[in-house]
């Protein structure tokens, strides 16, 4: 199962903020029963009316099953973590959640 979620932070976060954003944020692909996880930045692609460069992050999360999935979203540390310390800095997120078929 693959967990993909886009920020969008508030504009007026310091440098500082950011940082601080980013540290919490490269925590989150080390949780042991992942079976991968990344974060970045809006890639330098070229601008066409598919593509989104609005958002500030992205993390992506590849789980073994569903059940890890419902773990981290209802009982892992890691995660609960992670929401309280940067929540105040969201100003929007979005989550696509995908169930590979091949």
């Amino acid at each position: 199962m693959h967990h993909n979620v886009y920020f969008w932070l508030k504009k007026d976060l310091s440098a500082e903020q950011r940082a601080h954003f980013e540290a919490e944020l490269n925590r989150v692909p080390k949780i042991s029963y992942l079976a991968s996880g990344s974060w970045g930045k809006p890639a330098a692609t070229a601008e066409r009316p598919v593509t989104d460069h609005s958002f500030d992050y992205s993390l992506s999360l590849h789980f073994k099953t569903m059940q890890d999935h419902d773990f981290y979203q209802t009982d892992c540390l890691d995660h609960k973590r992670f929401v309280d310390a940067c929540k105040p800095m969201f100003d929007k997120v979005i989550v696509y959640d995908t169930q590979p078929l091949s």
